[in-house]
């Protein structure tokens, strides 16, 4: 009876519109209150906010942030996109490909899924409906490519279950290539198939000569170095995640100074957007640790793998299963959040299923990627609409089909597991 008290009142909390954080504070408290009294909630208040934030690995967290604020300080994004333009900008919906290599290379260097959608609606859908692309499908393309920072590393949602699972976030990180680049082929090839389908959408673009295209690789040469200096070192064994995210924080510091874009002004801007940021994902976490409390002493974890025995259901039926409530999630809630609040009790269930908990991490991340851009709160296409004053409906209409090929990429990652498996295992 308790716990359906305490699930009730936080889904009221978010439902009118109270932030995540103080939803899940409140309703573990209340949750600890009704279990144990006054001297529970007390002593579990004085020791969370220590205990939740004291991980060394919280660091990476501001740091990548920081990373992701010169990166956009600099403008490599412009210089991202215009270099695939002039790669694949001839060839029908060439444009709309650049726009998904600019949004990986973007990826690549922030970790940020917002940051890089409000990138790319600012710079992509200008040029593409200026050019005569259809304004919902390049509407869909920029929202579906701004989720690529939740997957490609340095992954902010990566380095959250990381710490959450207690678990390598190197190996994360590592794992998360090979479907990064299937994702990302797999939206160029919905582009392709759009255009076959729907070719009045798309112009035919102009054609560039070698030595253009050659000359636009300089463009891209930041974003080689900055991704290199991150990944490689944690791949090669040369410095851990927490000091990979500073290496890549002063480099991306250099990358701004050099474009010189970094004076007084705007670094202390940049500073200030990281502090606000890692505060919220900071109370998210304390808040998750609250509810955490209350769902450890009520065993729901322990009670939730005895149910789950006694089904008789195949693990990949249940495994399922899981993938759909994180779907469901996602319609509603930040990803973020869904993160703090269900990995503590499902991972282990699906550890006692006989899962990786490195393969889950990834799985559960692709999730949430299809949660950033399905309605009713799809926050990218949000942020799109925000910068374009584009219709909601259109650029959720955009974006369907991407959503559908992104469920097949899940399919495929949950048959293969070696997808994901392989590479963390030559590290």
């Amino acid at each position: 009876m308790t716990m359906s008290i305490v699930i009730v009142i936080l889904f009221l909390l978010l439902v009118i519109g109270v932030p995540v954080a103080i939803s899940m504070a409140v309703s573990g408290a209340i949750g600890l209150y009704l279990f144990g009294g006054l001297p529970i909630l007390q002593g579990i208040l004085k020791t969370a906010p220590l205990s939740s934030t004291s991980s060394y690995e919280i660091i990476t967290v501001p740091m990548f942030i920081l990373m992701a604020e010169f990166v956009i300080l600099s403008g490599v994004a412009n210089s991202l996109f215009r270099a695939g333009e002039v790669w694949v900008g001839r060839v029908r919906g060439g444009v709309a490909a650049a726009t998904v290599m600019a949004g990986a290379g973007f990826a690549a260097i922030s970790g940020s899924s917002t940051a890089a959608a409000a990138t790319l609606a600012s710079t992509s859908i200008p040029e593409m409906v200026k050019q005569g692309y259809e304004p919902k499908l390049a509407g869909g393309v920029v929202a579906i490519s701004g989720t690529l920072a939740m997957i490609i590393p340095p992954s902010i949602a990566l380095i959250l279950y990381g710490i959450i699972a207690d678990i390598s976030i190197s190996a994360l990180f590592i794992g998360a290539i090979i479907p990064s680049v299937l994702i990302c082929l797999s939206i160029i090839l919905t582009i392709i198939g759009l255009v076959c389908v729907w070719p009045e959408s798309t112009p035919k673009g102009r054609s560039y000569t070698i030595k253009e295209k050659i000359y636009s690789l300089k463009d891209t040469a930041p974003v080689l170095v900055l991704f290199l200096s991150v990944i490689g070192s944690i791949y090669s064994g040369l410095a851990t995640p927490t000091e990979a995210s500073g290496v890549g924080a002063f480099i991306a510091m250099l990358l701004a100074i050099k474009e010189r874009a970094l004076n007084w002004k705007t670094l202390v801007l940049a500073l200030r957007k990281t502090a606000h940021t890692t505060a919220m994902i900071l109370m998210i976490i304390l808040a998750a640790h609250i509810f955490g409390y209350y769902f450890t002493l009520e065993r729901v974890t322990n009670d939730l793998i005895d149910w789950v025995a006694q089904l008789n259901f195949p693990s990949w039926a249940i495994m399922g299963i899981i993938l759909i409530g994180y779907l469901f999630l996602g319609f509603f809630m930040d990803q973020i959040a869904i993160l703090i609040l269900t990995v503590p009790i499902v991972l282990p269930l699906v550890v006692s299923l006989g899962y990786d908990p490195v393969w889950f991490g990834v799985i559960v991340v692709v999730t949430a990627e299809v949660g950033m851009v399905t309605p009713p709160l799809g926050m990218n296409v949000f942020v799109v609409a925000r910068y374009t004053k584009m219709p909601l409906s259109e650029l959720f209409y955009g974006v369907m089909p991407h959503i559908f090929v992104h469920l097949l990429v899940i399919a495929i990652l949950l048959a293969f597991p070696q997808i994901i498996l392989w590479l963390p295992s030559t590290m």
